[in-house]
């Protein structure tokens, strides 16, 4: 049963509105709108055929981008309606958080942030704000889906504030500073980034990582990178893995393994659900901008659940992401992105018409920005396809 709205919630009658005023729908709150939106962009719809960390052809049962942020949404939503947070809004921001992916998943970020190192890098989050905000073209008044402020600020924000007061950045971004796609938008339409987002904000990056951490279990398992007895390593998934045992001793490996997944989502689920009321009884925020005044975010992992979580992710970056069949397939294909980058960058021509309008005007870093924008836009498919266009040889990434 979802908890009544409650005060801290993100209210839509209360929405601080769009970038374009547009006129209110009939049927539809601001958030459920701005959803809608998401779910009908191109962006969307090409989270199928990007990598999680298998690439699409290795098999039909792996995560994709698509199957992974409707997973975040799931839990994010179940996490939101617990909390009486607004539903529609935590579901925007889970299924818009990784629009911005390239190909290839971390290994396409990292080749596109090489090819833009002279012209600001690319981040992944900067990215899925410049497609909502500009690269969709489906509306005849405006670029980009005219989302409304909370969920651009939650799109922006949701792993914490960019910037102190005096717009000095922090945390990540002190080194290299704020991400030029974000740090532009900014001057036309202040996101506040000193700010906490809104608990559903919170709520969608969480989400995020519990999804990751248990399907890429599931992934990972199921490609054979590592055995469910090789998980007893760690004492949380150890002790679901006994837990199972004894009540299904004789269950095959792969419903066992179907069991733990299920387990530590719902272990995960409980001790942030847990956490976030005892941060919000103690702060006793009556309002969404309460929340944004905080100091930290609200919604976490207790302290020794996220000791645990840390160690499944230490885990799969050393038996998964470090494999030596999963590095060899993303060395080729991060190849792949610098071949394509250096072709449309020496051959502007090679870009689809739609893309050369208004090129004329570009300097150097514009082109530049306009073939990263291209590129991170492609699925892993159509990349492979352009590279077979354009090069005699390509990697068959397997």
């Amino acid at each position: 049963m979802a908890a009544p709205r409650a005060p801290y919630a993100c209210d839509p009658d209360r929405s601080r509105g769009r970038l374009v005023a547009e006129p209110p729908s009939r049927t539809r709150s601001p958030f459920r709108r701005d959803c809608d939106r998401v779910i009908h962009s191109t962006a969307f719809r090409r989270l199928k055929y990007k990598t999680q960390v298998f690439v699409f052809h290795e098999g039909d049962h792996y995560r994709t981008r698509l199957t992974h942020s409707l997973e975040v949404a799931q839990i994010a939503r179940a996490l939101a309606r617990q909390l009486g947070l607004d539903e529609d809004l935590t579901e925007t921001l889970a299924l818009a958080h990784d629009l911005g992916h390239p190909p290839f998943g971390h290994a396409g970020e990292r080749a596109l942030d090489a090819c833009l190192k002279e012209f600001g890098g690319f981040d992944h989050n900067a990215q899925t704000l410049r497609v909502v905000a500009a690269l969709e073209h489906r509306y005849p008044k405006f670029d980009g889906l005219n989302l409304t402020w909370e969920s651009l600020e939650g799109i922006v924000k949701h792993n914490g504030p960019l910037a102190d007061r005096s717009g000095a950045p922090v945390g990540r971004y002190r080194e290299h500073g704020i991400p030029v796609g974000i740090a532009d938008y900014i001057k036309t339409y202040d996101l506040e980034l000193w700010s906490f987002a809104s608990l559903e904000a919170q709520v969608a990056a969480i989400a995020d990582d519990i999804a990751y951490d248990a399907h890429d279990i599931d992934d990972g398992l199921r490609a054979g990178l590592f055995h469910l007895d090789d998980l007893k390593v760690m004492p949380l998934t150890a002790e679901i893995i006994a837990e199972t045992s004894a009540h299904y001793p004789h269950l095959e490996d792969l419903r066992r393994g179907a069991e733990l997944v299920r387990e530590l989502i719902s272990h995960l689920i409980g001790a942030v659900f847990a956490e976030a009321q005892k941060n919000l009884a103690a702060v006793r925020p009556q309002s969404a901008q309460d929340v944004r005044r905080q100091r930290r975010a609200l919604v976490a992992f207790p302290a020794e659940v996220a000791e645990e979580e840390a160690a499944i992710k230490a885990f799969l970056y050393q038996h998964m992401y470090r494999h030596k069949r999963v590095m060899r397939v993303m060395g080729e294909a991060e190849q792949i992105l610098f071949d394509l980058f250096a072709k449309y960058l020496q051959s502007p021509g090679e870009l689809p018409p739609e893309w050369l309008l208004g090129a004329e005007a570009d300097n150097e870093g514009d082109r530049a920005r306009r073939i990263g924008n291209f590129i991170a836009g492609m699925t892993d498919r159509f990349a492979l396809t352009e590279h077979q266009r354009l090069f005699d040889s390509t990697p068959d990434l397997r």
